[in-house]
């Protein structure tokens, strides 16, 4: 994420200037907030990270630790909720103290590292979105096949995609430079020290647009697809009700009934991602191609919006799961710790 310019000061009397670091020639200003906000602000950004940190986590150990949970989409689901998790742990702490005291204290070098771990991870959760969105389509579309197409092993291969590609990008356009040709001046204005503001070129402000826009509109064709294919088998299921089913038909339309409540609870996942991250995008589309016109606290709106996605999915989960339900609460009271945790039934009522 490009980091916005703090903003200054508009007191009219003349009033001694703070630095982010008092003793240090080029430090940059500092622009407290008085000690309600300050409160209020690092409560509102501290609660999104522990939320990411300890949610994610919970996903992850649920679909990791109980057997009857291993299947293709939940090891997908849980490689999305590593890189949430990862979120929480490597970025988001981080930006609440730039946010919230309007200084970067942690280095240069961490800086480039967690803007390389921003990007990576926000392109890590896109990837494994659309791929869910892909194994939901299959699943719902032909869901006597789906076994046999969406297996373990396709599922590895593209959580491998989702983690390499957004890596190896995120990795070459910030360790390499290449993202401020063109800004250098402005770039080393805005670098001063005790600051974080990645300004990003409009060529490649335009690509990481494109790479959110284009799988975005996949997501949303796959998933129209999905509840107009969804809409046609409840008629079916309708149709026939009354009448005699033979036992495959009957196991057909259970099998369909199923994959259309998962598809909808990961529908609205990715409706979650999409609303959390669009006002950022477009943001840094505007504001690269208009001279970086936003206001800081406009700025800092977006950024946490998308961050809180991150924290969003498990509580999304807990609502629209009773596995994740129950698996919260085995782990909660400890009885993960039994040796026959691993294969309880978190599909029945009796656990």
């Amino acid at each position: 994420m490009q980091a916005a310019a703090p903003m200054s000061s508009n007191s009219s009397p003349p009033v001694a200037l703070l630095l982010c670091y008092e003793n240090l020639n080029g430090s940059c200003l500092k622009t407290p907030y008085s000690p309600g906000p300050w409160v209020i602000l690092y409560a509102v950004f501290g609660f999104g990270a522990v939320l990411a940190v300890l949610g994610n986590l919970l996903v992850m150990t649920s679909i990791l630790h109980f057997k009857q949970l291993h299947s293709p989409t939940n090891f997908l689901i849980a490689s999305l909720a590593c890189a949430d998790f990862l979120v929480g742990v490597t970025v988001m702490p981080f930006s609440m103290v730039r946010s919230v005291e309007s200084c970067w204290y942690f280095g240069r070098s961490f800086c480039t590292f967690h803007t390389c771990c921003d990007v990576a991870f926000c392109y890590s959760s896109l990837f494994h979105l659309c791929f869910i969105s892909i194994d939901r389509y299959i699943a719902v579309t032909d869901p006597l096949v789906y076994p046999t197409k969406f297996t373990v092993s396709v599922s590895g291969i593209c959580i491998c995609i989702s983690w390499i590609l957004p890596l190896v990008y995120s990795g070459a356009v910030f360790y390499t430079g290449v993202y401020d040709d063109g800004l250098e001046e402005l770039s080393n204005a805005l670098n001063c020290i005790g600051g974080c503001q990645v300004v990003v070129n409009q060529n490649w402000v335009l690509i990481d647009f494109l790479s959110f826009f284009i799988p975005t509109i996949v997501m949303i064709i796959l998933y129209g697809n999905i509840f107009l294919v969804a809409r046609q088998q409840a008629k079916k299921i309708e149709n026939v009700s009354g009448k005699a089913e033979s036992s495959s038909e009957s196991y057909k339309a259970r099998v369909a009934k199923r994959e259309r409540k998962a598809a909808k609870t990961l529908g609205i996942t990715v409706i979650a991602f999409m609303i959390s991250w669009l006002p950022y995008s477009i943001d840094s589309l505007v504001d690269a191609f208009m001279g970086f016109i936003t206001p800081a606290y406009i700025y800092e709106i977006c950024v946490w919006c998308a961050y809180y996605n991150s924290a969003m999915n498990p509580l999304i989960y807990a609502l629209f799961y009773p596995w994740f339900k129950k698996a919260i609460k085995v782990i909660i009271s400890g009885q993960i710790l039994r040796n026959s945790s691993a294969t309880m039934n978190l599909f029945s009522d009796q656990m």
